[in-house]
C-alpha cells in the first residue's frame, strides 16, 4: 500500500492521527487526481462537522462533483473500496505521523523546485526570479509542530526560564532610548518615530542606523523619501565627524582615511536601498533581501524604512477604493510581519497631522492618516522641538506607547541634537531635572491631553515654549 492511501486510511479511521496532522498536509501533496479529490472531501467535511467522514458521505460527495468524468468517479470508488478493506490495519501512530512529515517535507521540495523551474522559464508571469529563494527556504522549513498551547502548571519550568532568559537586543547609544526600551530593540518588532515634517525623522533613523554599524551590527536602511546619495552622506557626517557643507570641501585623501577609520572600527555592513515614493511593498522588500543574501551574503540585523506612510501595500492595489486608515493600517501589519518573518527589528517613521505639526505635546491621536498605525506598533515615541529647544540644540522625546517597559517612566526626555553633521547625543542630567514622568506622583492638574503639567522648573528653563 502506498503512503498516501494509508495516510488517507487514517484519517478517515483514526480520529487521534486526524487531528494532529489536519493543519500540516496540503492538496498540492498529493500528485493523483484520485488521491487528491478524496482528501478535498475529506477537508470538506472536517470544516463543515469538526469530526472524521465516513466512507459513504465521501462517496456520495465525490458522485455529486461537476467536473468529474464518469471513469474518474469510477476510480474514486475503487480507491476508497480498497480503504475499506485494510481499515482494520490502523498504523501505530509514532510511525505515522513521523512517516507523514517526511511525506510533506518531501512533496513540499518538489512542489517548491517545479515551481522555481516554472519562473525560470517565464511561465510563472505573477512571479519574479527573486522569489526563489523564499520558496525554496519556505519549503525546507515544512514540518509538524505539535506543541498546542502552553500548560499553566505543567510548563512552569519552561516559564520561569524564559523570566530569566536574556533577550538577544540591539542598544542604542543614548541612555534614555536604552532605559525605556530595557536595553534596546528586540527581534521582531515595529518601532515607529512620530514627528513633523522637518523635525528629524531621517535624521533620528540615519544616526541610529550609524551607531548599529558600529557595534558590528549589520543595517539594511531602505528610503522612499531621499535619494541613496542623500542618505549616504547624513550617515558619512555622522560617522566621519565632519560638518554636511564640509564633505564637500574635504580632500579624496582625507575622505578615504575617515572612511578607512570607521571601517577599521567595526565588522558591520550598511546597505542603502532607495524605491520610487509610494512604489515599493513588502513584496520588494522580501525580493532584496533574497537578493542581499545570495549576491552579497547579506543578512540585516536591523532594518529602518524611511518612511512607513509613502511604502505601498502588498495586499491593497495602488487606487483602490479604501480609505487612509485600512490602506496605512495595513502596511503597517505588514511591516510587522515582515519584521517577524526574518527576525529583526524594523525602525520607521510616520508624520502628524496639520494639528499634531503646531502642538507642543503630541499625542497619539496626532498620527496622520491611521489610528490604526499606533495600534500595530511596538514602541512609538513623538519627536518635539520648538524655538526655545532649538537654542539649546535638543529635541523633546515623548513616550506614546511601549511593549517593552512602563511607558509613564521616563515619559518624557531630552536629547541633544547637532544637524550640521547629522547626531544625536546624551545631554547633562541637568537638562532632564526639569522634566516630570507621569508615573511619578504630582498633584498638578490634568492637562487637556490627560497628562499631568509638567514642573514650573521647566516653564523656566524653556521660556515660551508652551506644555
Amino acid at each position: 500500500m502506498k503512503l498516501e492511501q494509508t495516510i488517507l486510511k487514517n484519517l478517515i479511521y483514526n480520529d487521534e492521527y486526524l487531528r494532529k496532522v489536519i493543519p500540516f498536509l496540503k492538496a498540492e501533496y498529493f500528485s493523483d487526481r484520485t488521491e487528491r479529490t478524496i482528501f478535498d472531501e475529506i477537508i470538506s467535511f472536517v470544516s463543515s462537522y469538526n469530526s472524521p467522514p465516513t466512507i459513504e458521505a465521501i462517496t456520495l460527495a465525490v458522485k455529486e462533483k461537476k467536473n468529474l468524468t464518469d471513469d474518474q468517479v469510477t476510480q474514486c470508488e475503487t480507491y476508497l473500496q480498497e480503504i475499506v478493506e485494510t481499515s482494520k490495519e490502523i498504523s501505530k501512530i509514532d510511525w505515522l505521523l513521523d512517516k507523514s512529515e517526511i511525506f510533506c517535507q518531501e512533496k513540499a521540495i518538489y512542489n517548491a523546485v517545479l515551481a522555481s523551474i516554472s519562473i525560470l522559464d517565464g511561465k510563472d508571469k505573477a512571479q519574479e526570479k527573486g522569489a526563489i529563494p523564499k520558496i525554496l527556504a519556505d519549503a525546507l522549513g515544512v514540518g509538524f509542530d505539535t506543541n498546542i498551547g502552553h500548560d499553566y502548571l505543567e510548563n512552569s519550568d519552561e516559564r520561569y526560564e524564559f523570566y530569566h532568559r536574556k533577550e538577544e537586543r540591539i542598544p542604542f547609544d543614548l541612555e534614555y532610548f536604552n532605559k525605556i526600551t530595557k536595553g534596546g530593540l528586540p527581534a521582531k518588532t515595529l518601532n515607529i518615530a512620530l514627528a513633523g515634517t522637518g523635525v528629524g525623522k531621517s535624521l533620528f533613523m540615519c544616526h541610529v542606523a550609524a551607531g548599529c554599524m558600529v557595534q558590528g551590527k549589520n543595517v539594511l536602511y531602505i528610503t522612499m523619501e531621499m535619494a541613496e546619495e542623500k542618505i549616504a552622506e547624513r550617515i558619512d557626517a555622522n560617522l566621519l565627524n565632519v560638518t554636511i557643507d564640509e564633505l564637500t570641501s574635504l580632500s579624496k585623501e582625507m575622505y578615504d582615511k575617515k572612511v578607512q577609520r570607521v571601517r577599521n572600527n567595526t565588522t558591520g555592513k550598511l546597505i542603502i536601498k532607495e524605491y520610487p515614493t509610494a512604489a515599493a511593498s513588502t513584496v520588494h522588500f522580501r525580493t532584496l533581501l533574497n537578493e542581499l543574501h545570495l549576491k552579497r551574503s547579506f543578512t540585516p540585523d536591523i532594518i529602518f524604512i524611511d518612511y512607513l506612510n509613502i511604502c505601498a501595500s502588498a495586499r491593497i492595489k495602488a487606487g483602490a477604493n479604501v480609505n487612509s486608515y485600512t490602506y496605512v493600517k495595513s502596511i503597517a501589519e505588514e511591516l510587522r510581519g515582515l519584521a517577524v518573518e526574518y527576525g529583526v527589528p524594523i525602525v520607521s517613521a510616520t508624520q502628524t497631522t496639520r494639528s499634531g505639526f503646531t502642538s507642543s505635546d503630541p499625542g497619539l491621536e496626532d498620527t496622520s492618516e491611521s489610528f490604526g498605525l499606533p495600534a500595530t506598533a511596538d514602541l512609538m515615541f513623538a519627536l518635539i522641538t520648538s524655538e526655545e529647544l532649538e537654542a539649546l540644540n535638543q529635541i523633546m522625546v515623548k513616550q506614546l506607547k511601549n511593549r517593552y517597559s512602563d511607558p509613564t517612566t521616563h515619559k518624557r526626555f531630552a536629547v541633544g541634537i547637532d544637524k550640521s553633521k547629522m547626531r544625536l547625543y546624551d545631554v547633562e542630567q541637568a537638562a532632564q531635572d526639569g522634566i516630570v514622568d507621569a508615573g511619578k506622583v504630582d498633584d498638578k492638574p490634568l492637562n487637556s491631553f490627560g497628562e499631568r503639567e509638567r514642573m514650573s522648573s521647566m516653564k523656566k528653563k524653556f521660556g515660551g515654549f508652551k506644555v
